[in-house]
C-alpha cells in the first residue's frame, strides 16, 4: 500500500488548510518537521547585499545596528557605506557611523579605526578627524593604531602641510608613540605628491625621533627617486640601506631591476637576479619578466630566451605577462616559430596576447608561407570567452 506521508511532508505552503487539518493526525515530531519547512525570513546580510535603494539600504542597516552578524562583517559595513557614498547620501553615512560609535563596539579601538577608514573612503575627512579627536567621549583609548588610520585617511587626498601638522601635533597632545608605519605612510604620500626632497627629510626626522627606517622606508624612497630619473640619489639610498644593515626584500630588488632595465642595463639586472637566491630571496614572475624584457630591449634576444629557459628549469611557471612579453618581442626579433609555439600554448591556457601582437605574428607566419600555422592561431583566437568583437577580429582576417 502506498503511503501519503511523503506527499504531506513536501506539500506546498499554499495548501495551508489541508495541511492544517492533516496536522491534527500527526505526532509532535512530524508536526515540527512540517513547521520547519515554512519559508524562512531572508538573512540581514543577504538583504543588505541585494538592496539597491539608498533609503531602504540605510533603514535596513540602521535596523540591524546591534546585529553582530552585520556589524562584525567588514564587507557588509564597507559595501553599505560605499554604495551610500556612490549615491552621495553622506547624511545617511554620518547617521549610521555616528550611531555605531555610541554603541558597545565604540569602546574598541579596532572598531573606531574601521569607522575612521570608512569616513575616509567616503571622502568625509573632517568626520574621520573628529572621530579620532573625540575617542575619549566613547571611552575608547587612542594608540598609534588609530593615529595611523587618520594618517592613511589624510593621504587619500594628500596635502603636505596638513599631514605634517597632524604628524607633529597629535602625538604630543595625546601621548602617542609614533612608529615606523606612521612615518612610512607620510613618506609614501609625500612621494606621491612629487615632493621627493621633503620625503627624504621625513626619513631624516624619523631617525632623529629614534625610529629606525625599515625596508619599506628605503624601498618607497628608492622607487620614487628612480621614477623621477634621479638615479644618483636612488643609488645613494640603496647604498645607505645596505650600510645601515637593512636587508632589501623582493620588492626592493624588483624596484632596482626595473630601474636597470629602463636604463638598458640588462646585464646588471641579470646580475641582481642571480644574486637574489644567494641572499635567500626568491625572484618572482615580475622579476623574471623584467629581466627578459631587459635583454630584448638591449638587443640580446638569445639571452632573453636563456633566462626564460632557466626560469623553467628552476620550477617557475610563466604567467600571462611573461607569455605576452616573450611573444611580443620574439615577433619583433623575427623569431616567428618560437613565437607561434608560445602563442599557441598561451591561448590554450585561456590567456590571450594583445591582438596587435597576434597580428604581427600572423603577418610573419604568412610571409614565411606557414599559412596552416596562421590558421591555427586564428582558430584559437575565435575560442576566446567572451569572444572578441567582429571589429577587433577584422584586421586578423584581412591578413589571411
Amino acid at each position: 500500500m502506498l503511503s501519503l506521508r511523503p506527499i504531506r511532508r513536501f506539500c506546498h505552503p499554499s495548501f495551508s488548510l489541508a495541511s492544517g487539518i492533516a496536522s491534527s493526525f500527526h505526532s509532535p515530531s512530524e508536526s515540527n518537521q512540517i513547521q520547519a519547512l515554512k519559508p524562512l525570513e531572508e538573512p540581514a546580510l543577504v538583504k543588505l547585499k541585494s538592496e539597491r535603494d539608498p533609503e531602504k539600504l540605510f533603514n535596513l542597516f540602521k535596523a540591524n545596528a546591534t546585529n553582530n552578524l552585520v556589524i562584525e562583517n567588514r564587507f557588509a559595513f564597507e559595501d553599505t557605506v560605499s554604495r551610500l557614498a556612490g549615491a552621495r547620501r553622506f547624511d545617511y553615512i554620518e547617521d549610521l557611523l555616528e550611531q555605531q560609535k555610541t554603541l558597545r563596539q565604540g569602546r574598541r579601538e579596532g572598531f573606531i579605526v574601521r569607522i575612521i577608514m570608512l569616513y575616509g573612503k567616503a571622502g568625509m575627512t573632517k568626520h574621520a578627524l573628529d572621530t579620532f579627536h573625540n575617542m575619549d567621549l566613547y571611552g575608547c583609548k587612542r594608540t598609534v593604531k588609530s593615529f595611523n588610520a587618520v594618517l592613511k585617511v589624510l593621504s587619500l587626498k594628500p596635502h603636505f602641510h596638513t599631514i605634517q601638522a597632524f604628524l607633529h601635533e597629535a602625538p604630543s597632545k595625546y601621548g602617542i608613540e609614533v612608529d615606523e608605519v606612521s612615518f612610512n605612510i607620510v613618506i609614501k604620500s609625500t612621494c606621491e605628491m612629487g615632493l621627493l626632497d621633503e620625503a627624504y627629510l621625513v626619513m631624516r626626522e624619523m631617525e632623529n625621533s629614534r625610529v629606525k627606517p625599515d625596508v619599506v622606508t628605503y624601498t618607497t624612497l628608492i622607487s620614487a627617486f628612480y621614477k623621477k630619473e634621479r638615479c644618483v640619489i636612488g643609488n645613494g639610498l640603496w647604498n645607505l640601506m645596505v650600510l645601515k644593515g637593512c636587508r632589501p626584500n623582493l620588492t626592493t630588488f624588483n624596484v632596482r631591476i626595473q630601474f636597470l632595465v629602463n636604463s638598458r642595463r640588462a646585464w646588471d639586472a641579470n646580475d641582481l637576479l642571480l644574486l637574489m637566491p644567494k641572499l635567500k630571496i626568491e625572484p618572482d614572475n615580475i622579476t623574471y619578466n623584467m629581466v627578459i624584457k631587459g635583454f630584448f630591449l638591449a638587443g640580446f634576444p638569445e639571452m632573453a630566451e636563456r633566462v626564460y629557459t632557466a626560469m623553467h628549469g628552476k620550477g617557475y611557471k610563466p604567467n600571462e605577462k611573461i607569455y605576452q612579453t616573450m611573444i611580443h618581442y620574439l615577433c619583433k626579433a623575427g623569431s616567428f616559430d618560437l613565437a607561434y609555439t608560445m602563442c599557441k600554448d598561451c591561448m590554450r591556457k585561456k590567456w590571450y596576447p594583445n591582438l596587435d601582437t597576434v597580428g604581427v605574428l600572423l603577418e610573419g607566419l604568412v610571409s614565411k608561407g606557414q599559412l596552416d600555422q596562421a590558421k591555427v592561431i586564428v582558430g584559437l583566437v575565435h575560442r576566446r570567452v567572451p569572444p572578441f568583437s567582429s571589429k577587433q577580429l577584422f584586421p586578423l582576417k584581412s591578413i589571411l
